[in-house]
Formats: C-alpha cells, structure tokens, sequence
C-alpha cells in the first residue's frame, strides 16, 4: 500500500513531469492567467523569437490598470500604453481576451472561477501573488515572475520546489458578523506574516467546510500574506455546485467522470503535516489591521498595542507602524475616525461580498465619500438585478466599474497622502493606495459599518435584526 498522502502530494505527483536531485519539479501548467503586467514576458518571448506553446490555455484579463469610470478617453497615456501592449500580445498570440469593454470582464482571481476556468484538480499560474486565490477550489495555484511567466508562455510548464505541507483547522461555529476575511486576518496575526512560509497551507475544519466559495476564495486568496506559497481547500459538494454549468466547466458524461476524479482530491485521514494548526472559531471576532502589515491586526473591540509592551524586537515595527499610521498606542481601535471607504479587490469584490456590505447600508447614509468596484461585470450586473447597486448610490457612495481599483492604486483610484481608508483590500502596505495612504483591512461588512458611523466600528450591532 502507498503511503498516506495530503492534497499537496495529489496535486504535485498528478503535475509533476520530473523531477531533480536538487528537489525542483517540472511541473506541467493547466491554465496560464496573463494580465497587463505580463508585458515583461511577452517581450522575453519576444526576443527569443518563441511562439507560445499552448495558446488555448493561457487568457489574457485587463484588471491591474483598468479604470473604474469607463467614460470617454483613457486620460492617462501610461494606462492606455499598458492595455494596448496586452491587446497586441493577445492578437499575436491568439489568446482570449477579457478586455475592458468585455461583458465577462473582470479581476483575473475574479473571473477565472466565474468562467469555469478555474476547477479542482488543475495546475494555475500567474504572474501576480494572490493566485493562491483558486486553490479553494481543490487546484494547485501560485504566483510567478516574469521570467517563470515567460518559461510558463514558451513551455507550458514551471520549475518548482514543492512546499512543506501545513493544516491550518478551523472548528466551531463562527460568530454574527465574522466572516472568512476575519479568519484570515486572525491566523496572520496570531503566526505573524511569516508565519506559514514556506508551506503549502491546507484549510481543513467545519468552519471551512460552512464557509461558501466566496468565503473559501477570500481565504485562500489571503494565505500568502501569512507568507504560504499557496493555499488550497479540498473540493466538495460546494465546490461542484458553484462550477456546474459555468462556461468552460465540463459537460456531460464528461462533468460526470471530472465529479468522480475530484472526489479524490482530499487528504489521507493518516497523513501528516509538517505543521499542523488548529483554532476555534467561536474566538474569532471582527478583525481590523491597525498598521502596515496584515499580521498587525486585532479584534475590533481591542486597544492598539503599545510598543513598550512588545518584545524587543517587535517594538521598533510596532512604534514605526503608530507613527505612519496616526496612531496612539493604548487607545480603542474602534472609534477610530476614517476619511473614505472602498469595497471592491479579488479579496473581497465577489457578489457574497456586496451582499453583506449592502445589508449594513440598506436605509442608511454613509458619513464618508466611498467606491464600490464589482470585481467583475458579471457581478456588477447580478448586483443591478438584486438592486444593490441602488443600495449603494442611495447611502451616498460611488458605484463604479470593475477592476483592481483602489486596491493597489495604478488605476486612477487613490486615497491621498494622509486620509484614511477603511477597506476590503489585501495589504496594507504604505503607499499600496496611494502614496501617505493609511489603510486598515476589513471585511465588506464593516468597510460598510465605518461607512455609516464614520469611524472604525463593530458591525454586529448594525446587523441585530438585519440578515447579513
């Protein structure tokens, strides 16, 4: 009999081509995401006079530089460069577009599910770190360089060193107003951005399996900002149900024979980690960062850490992090003043995510200016039909395109030097929105509760009564 194995070694074995003695694999690419930062790439391509190997599996999104107002001329030269580049290499190439004015258009860890390109049991790359995103649905996904998206584009396959393999279990129920953004959020700061480095991180635990596809997207998507190389869940009957019938899903008897070999997609009940976490998700409360980095997060109703209090070497990251950020050390986060707020991200762009937002704001005004961007046009239409975006407009905040938007800020959306933003992003580095940006990570739930009270604020007593 052969050893038990863990999802990891299903995936990596099932992909794997050959491997050296230095422990790298060759491991074999099943879809390629491309977006306007692949440019670097296709130029290498390009210098080497190569063609791509596989044109059928690689699509191409416009997401990073998109704007958000699609009204009249592109009016910065640089962002209209960037997409025209990636038009040419996607006409030279033969690669499917999903250009700006695309009814399917969207954010590359947005539509590559929402399209069906993304299913269990599949190798995914891209040259863009939160790749990790499609390992909630059972795949094998990661970001790449520019020189591995340039092997990837002439090959069709990637050098790779396997990760160590890590379970991170969540039990237990989580409570009101807690979401899998909160989760995320929680286990960075509890292991710090290091934390999980190195590994592969499989997410395990009822708390998991209770969470939606949205939910396991966010998660997933998150896991590189606790230094993991990826994360992955193992498909389900969830799992199944969000790809049925999407438009590059199966068909047939063949959804019938790829349901069957995703069964298999799972852990040995004996296999064993090389590291193994477990946390109980009745602990887990809404979840706000407080500096510039994900790991420097807290419950909503605790008080900003005083660096006095924190170990030697911690204190200096801990002092330099209040003093960007505003902050006085000992005081309640919540209550926190903010000056803008923004939903939108491959984080938390997702319909689930407009949904819980929409159900804090619903007869209610925002205090603040805020942008709301659907991470897809598929979404931003499902949101018209629910009248979401009536919600939105009606509190007072901007409903807009979709694309990377205020999330990284090479779009035109920025917060600026000093304010503050309350937002569903991924990172909350200096100058990720903006240069002199100060940014605190949360949920859509309570973007939208700072939204309506004007500060940093506990959502579950807006949602007594509400659904959320």
């Amino acid at each position: 009999m052969s050893p038990p194995r863990t999802l990891l070694d299903r995936l990596w074995s099932a992909h794997e081509i050959v491997s050296h003695a230095d422990g790298k694999s060759l491991l074999w690419v099943d879809r390629h995401l491309v977006h306007e930062g692949s440019h670097h790439a296709f130029a290498k391509l390009k210098a080497r006079g190569a063609k791509l190997a596989e044109p059928e599996l690689t699509f191409a999104v416009v997401d990073h530089y998109a704007p958000t107002r699609r009204h009249g001329q592109i009016a910065d030269p640089r962002i209209t460069r960037m997409l025209q580049t990636l038009r040419r290499n996607a006409e030279d190439h033969g690669i499917r577009l999903f250009d700006l004015d695309d009814r399917e258009q969207g954010i590359v860890h947005v539509i590559g599910p929402e399209q069906g390109l993304t299913l269990p049991g599949l190798l995914i790359n891209c040259g863009d770190s939160h790749t990790s995103t499609h390992g909630a649905f059972g795949a094998l996904a990661f970001g790449i360089g520019a020189t591995e998206v340039a092997h990837v584009l002439a090959t069709q396959t990637i050098w790779q060193m396997k990760p160590a393999a890590m379970r991170l279990q969540i039990d237990g129920a989580l409570g009101p107003g807690v979401s899998a953004k909160d989760i995320a959020l929680n286990w960075i700061s509890r292991l710090g951005t290091g934390g999980a480095k190195g590994h592969a991180i499989e997410y395990a635990g009822n708390a998991i399996r209770n969470l939606s596809m949205e939910g396991r997207m966010t998660l997933c998507n998150l896991s590189i900002e606790g230094g993991a190389r990826m994360g992955m869940i193992a498909p389900d009957e969830t799992t199944a149900s969000y790809v049925k019938g999407r438009a590059f899903s199966p068909r047939g008897s063949a959804w019938d024979r790829a349901v069957e070999a995703w069964a298999q997609l799972h852990s040995d009940n004996e296999a064993e980690f090389d590291r193994d976490v477990r946390i109980d998700g009745a602990d887990i409360a809404p979840t706000v960062t407080w500096g510039t980095s994900p790991e420097q997060a807290l419950p909503v109703t605790a008080n900003i850490p005083d660096p006095a209090s924190e170990a030697h070497g911690n204190a200096q990251a801990v002092r330099d992090a209040l003093d960007y950020m505003g902050l006085s050390a000992g005081r309640p986060i919540e209550g926190t003043p903010v000056d803008q707020v923004f939903v939108g991200s491959c984080t938390n762009g997702r319909i689930e995510d407009l949904r819980a937002a929409a159900a804090v704001l619903a007869g209610r005004k925002s205090k603040v200016p805020g942008l709301v961007s659907p991470g897809s046009s598929l979404v931003k239409a499902q949101a018209g039909q629910e009248g979401l975006d009536q919600v939105f407009i009606q509190a007072g905040l901007e409903w807009v395109a979709s694309g990377c938007s205020m999330c990284v800020g090479m779009n035109g959306d920025l917060v600026a030097p000093g304010k503050r933003c309350a937002s569903s992003t991924n990172r909350n580095f200096r100058g990720r929105q903006g240069p002199g940006a100060l940014t605190h990570l949360m949920s859509p739930a309570m973007v939208a509760a700072a939204a309506v009270t004007g500060t940093i604020t506990d959502v579950r007593p807006l949602l007594t009564g509400r659904t959320a």
